[in-house]
């Protein structure tokens, strides 16, 4: 069984490859708080025991095997996530730091009996895809609200769990999956949006549209 340091790895490996092709150290060293030269240390350890490929300026890719261990901890993760808020009652950007501890110490039992008392969930409370115990997960492509076109009404699908901030003020606002938002109009002065979320109308930072994934209709 991999230590929770190498699990923390080859998750965080896997979601910036998911986003960006290939993983540079820098970018793994500034998401999991770790310096540059322990980074670099751990790379060389992972590339020797196969989990994954490393070259020099070109940057760290997971290895098939590599892959499917981090896809086993993103399961445990995003179920635990699920459990918290549904079960547990945690609003849902409390349970990123607390499913970061638990996905580590969760036998194969009890992860079966988590997935079984919350009914088989497809998706954690951010909207992610919970992948498969035969380590597939579904691939979607959302478009941030973002890049909407002022009189389209779309459905939050997911929201960037990256940031427990994002997810806060997201909530205050009355955004949450599944909710239809219009949007009214775009301030050219800063990307901005006008939308309406229910009944209400509310304005939607760049920032934070762009953290906001949806479907239209």
């Amino acid at each position: 069984m991999a230590s929770p340091q190498v699990e923390d790895y080859l998750k965080s490996i896997y979601k910036l490859q998911e986003s960006g092709g290939k993983v540079s150290t820098s970018s793994l060293s500034e998401r999991l708080n770790v310096s540059a030269p322990s980074v670099s240390e751990m790379i060389k350890k992972l590339a020797d025991e196969g989990v994954l490929t490393y070259a020099p300026y070109k940057g760290v890719e997971l290895t098939a095997d590599g892959r499917k261990q981090a896809l086993k901890v993103l399961r445990r993760h995003r179920l635990w996530e699920a459990f918290l808020v549904e079960v547990l009652k945690y609003p849902w950007h409390e349970i990123h730091e607390e499913a970061d501890r638990l996905e580590h110490f969760t036998s194969e039992k009890l992860e079966r009996r988590i997935d079984e008392a919350l009914g088989f969930p497809r998706t954690d409370p951010h909207g992610d895809d919970i992948p498969t115990t035969e380590g597939e997960i579904a691939r979607h492509r959302y478009v941030a609200l973002a890049e909407i076109e002022p009189g389209v009404t779309v459905t939050v699908s997911r929201v960037n769990d990256v940031n427990s901030q994002v997810l806060q003020y997201a909530a205050k606002l009355g955004i949450a999956l599944n909710k239809k938002i219009k949007v009214k109009e775009r301030v050219e002065f800063d990307g901005s949006l006008r939308v309406e979320i229910g009944k209400k109308e509310r304005f939607v930072s760049s920032k934070l549209a762009s953290n906001i994934f949806v479907e239209e209709g």
